[in-house]
């Protein structure tokens, strides 16, 4: 048997990605010299690592992404706002989803630039 023990973000300055991070899914962060670790409960851990060299993606025009998180969301104008509040960048604009529908993905970048998915279903 394989289980997702932790998803692990580069960021050229631990703080604000793992504070981002911790606003968005809220747990508990252990700081460490090279790791910012995010435990919450039921999930896997989300790492922050100390990356120096650290260049973000441009997606979707640029420096492409390597990966992306999604999110599954209740109420998308609630996680829009809390979102962007924490500190993240809409990549798309909103109004090529239809929350009413229930269909789409609102898409953003975090403080380090590592994209990421509002959805909902």
């Amino acid at each position: 048997m394989i289980t997702l023990g932790a998803v692990v973000l580069d960021a050229a300055e631990l703080e604000p990605e793992s504070a981002f991070w911790h606003r968005m899914l809220g747990g508990t962060i252990e700081k460490r010299a090279s790791h910012h670790i995010l435990r919450i409960e039921g999930s896997p851990v989300v790492a922050v690592q100390l990356a120096p060299g650290h260049v973000p993606p441009e997606w979707p025009d640029g420096q492409p992404q390597q990966m992306h998180v999604d999110l599954m969301v209740d109420d998308v104008g609630e996680a829009d706002e809390r979102a962007r509040v924490a500190g993240a960048r809409r990549l798309r604009p909103t109004e090529d989803v239809d929350p009413a529908l229930g269909v789409g993905f609102r898409v953003y970048a975090s403080p380090a630039g590592h994209p990421f998915c509002l959805t909902w279903g």
